[in-house]
């Protein structure tokens, strides 16, 4: 079992900046991606970035690239979202995951374990 724990989500005005923490505990060693989705209101959940922790690559949904960057501290079992230059349409509720195997990243039905969702909101 692993706890996946999203933490850092806020009110931001367009062009601000958010952090994203999502601590993990448990049995942490068999994630093999840890990643963020999110979801506005009345959308579906859509990928945003994720990390293959075996060698650090990093993935990204077309609306993040260029604006966020997905780090992992391994010693304290945390994956980070750093949010640059937000935008109105950045807010949702971002969610961490984590899957137990290789496979599609960016597909929702790969991560088995959840946590419970930090909301972001972002004022024009």
């Amino acid at each position: 079992q692993v706890q996946l724990v999203e933490s850092g989500g806020g009110l931001v005005q367009a062009g601000g900046s958010l952090r994203l923490s999502c601590a993990a505990s448990g049995r942490t060693f068999s994630n093999y991606f840890m990643g963020w989705f999110r979801q506005a209101p009345g959308k579906e959940r859509e990928f945003v970035a994720t990390l293959r922790r075996n060698d650090g690559s990093t993935f990204y949904a077309d609306p993040a690239k260029g604006r966020f960057t997905i780090s992992s501290d391994n010693a304290r079992n945390t994956v980070y979202l750093q949010m640059n230059g937000l935008k109105p349409e950045d807010t949702a509720v971002y969610y961490c995951a984590a899957s137990r195997r290789d496979g599609p990243y960016y597909n929702e039905q790969m991560y088995y374990y959840w946590g419970q969702g930090t909301q972001v909101t972002v004022s024009s």
